[in-house]
C-alpha cells in the first residue's frame, strides 16, 4: 500500500523515465511542483504539450524547428558542401557557439542495440538520401568518443563512402588545460593520432 495519492506517484514515475533523473530526484521535482508558486504544475504541462505539438524535424537535416526547414538550411552564407553528423539537437546548439559555417545532420540518437537504438530508429536513411542527392564533398562525424558513438562513425563510414569523396572524424585527445599525467590511455593515443602541424 502506497502513502502517496496515484496522482503524485504517476508524476514520480514519469519524472523517473528522465535521463539523470532518478527516483529521489523525480521525488524532489514532484513535491516542488505541488508546493512552489513560482513553478506552476500547469505551466510545465502545456509548455510539454507545445513541444511535442508544435515542434518539426527539418526536412534537410532533422534539427527541431517550427518550420518545414530550419534556420540553418534556409540561411545563406554556409557551405553546403560540408555536413557535420551530430548526435542530437543541442550539438548544433554547441557547434554554433564556435562558429561552424557548414551544414548539420541530427540523428538524433546513436546505434546502441542495448537501448534498442538500429538503424530504423535514428534519422540515417535521410542523411543517406542527402549523400546520395550530391553536393555533399565532406561528411563530419561529430558522435561522442564512446563505444556507441564510434560504432555510429564506422557504420555512417560505410553507408556513405560510395556517395561522399571525404568522411572526416573529429579529432579526440587532450581538452585545454588538462594535465597529461592524468590522461587515460585511450585519450593519449588520440592525442597522438589527430595531432597537427604548429
Amino acid at each position: 500500500m502506497s502513502l502517496l495519492p496515484p496522482q503524485i506517484t504517476k508524476v514520480i514515475e514519469e519524472f523517473s523515465k528522465l535521463p539523470g533523473i532518478g527516483p529521489k530526484s523525480a521525488e524532489r521535482l514532484t513535491f516542488h511542483l505541488l508546493r512552489s508558486g513560482k513553478a506552476s504544475p500547469e505551466g510545465l504541462g502545456k509548455a510539454l504539450l507545445d513541444l511535442k505539438g508544435e515542434l518539426k524535424y527539418c526536412r534537410t537535416c532533422q534539427m527541431v524547428t517550427l518550420q518545414e526547414e530550419c534556420e540553418v538550411c534556409r540561411g545563406s552564407g554556409r557551405d553546403r558542401s560540408q555536413v557535420l553528423v551530430v548526435e542530437d539537437p543541442l550539438d548544433v546548439v554547441a557547434f554554433e557557439k564556435v562558429g561552424y559555417r557548414g551544414l548539420y545532420h541530427v540523428l538524433h540518437g546513436v546505434l546502441s542495440p542495448i537501448d534498442g537504438m538500429g538503424p530504423e530508429q535514428l534519422r540515417l536513411r535521410e542523411l543517406v538520401e542527402r549523400a546520395k542527392a550530391g553536393g555533399i564533398k565532406e561528411v563530419i562525424v561529430a558522435t561522442n568518443p564512446d563505444v556507441e558513438g564510434e560504432a555510429t562513425a564506422a557504420y555512417i563510414r560505410t553507408q556513405l563512402s560510395p556517395y561522399v569523396p571525404a568522411i572526416t572524424r573529429l579529432a579526440h585527445g587532450l581538452p585545454m588545460g588538462a594535465d597529461i599525467g592524468f590522461a587515460d590511455q585511450t585519450t593519449l593515443r588520440e592525442a597522438i593520432e589527430g595531432r597537427r602541424a604548429l
